[in-house]
């Protein structure tokens, strides 16, 4: 006997063990992404406070095609935030205000956003900000929802698309998941 051979069997070549086993790692990277989690790279500060230009995020892929008030959530943006994925922006994140259904509006003598008449407490926005300088009202249709950027100053959302495609609402089916923590840098690890 050989000591190539385990109980009359040859063993597999270590070049083919380790090509099966990244083989095997490469799935289970993708399997991860489809439908647990998928990081995505904050491009500006339109998320600021709770979110900063350069942040990598982990969305919740078991949320995708699902949106509540209040969370923030990635969204494929084409067609109705971004014309196409040709200028880089095919993937957006913001908070939704409103789903559909709800009507939503700005602003309340007191300057708060308000949803189906109750005035919206936003303690997520950064000292001094003003809810909107925009004023709307609408109701956001079935399916759809209402999103801003925390940082109302800086931030490119459904208040400034209202009469465009889809009037500045976006599909929930193009939920790609809720933003559920942030991974890097080290220093700014934290459930969000």
């Amino acid at each position: 006997m050989s000591c190539d051979s385990v109980n009359g069997r040859r063993r597999p070549h270590p070049v083919v063990v380790a090509a099966v086993c990244v083989v095997l790692l490469l799935l289970g990277a993708l399997l991860v992404r489809h439908y647990v989690a998928q990081p995505f790279r904050v491009p500006s500060a339109s998320m600021a406070p709770a979110l900063r230009p350069g942040d990598v995020l982990l969305a919740d892929r078991s949320t995708r095609g699902t949106a509540e008030r209040g969370e923030i959530v990635v969204f494929d943006g084409r067609g109705y935030f971004a014309p196409s994925a040709a200028d880089g922006n095919r993937f957006w994140v913001k908070r939704v205000i409103a789903v559909g259904g709800e009507r939503v509006e700005c602003c309340a003598p007191d300057g708060a956003i308000t949803v189906d008449g109750a005035p919206l407490e936003e303690p997520y926005l950064p000292e001094g900000t003003a809810p909107s300088e925009i004023e709307f009202s609408l109701r956001v249709p079935e399916g759809r929802m209402f999103v801003l950027g925390d940082n109302r100053t800086d931030s490119t959302d459904s208040r400034h698309l209202l009469g465009a495609p889809g009037g500045g609402m976006i599909p929930v089916d193009r939920v790609v998941g809720e933003a559920d923590r942030i991974v890097w840098p080290l220093s700014r690890r934290s459930a969000l």
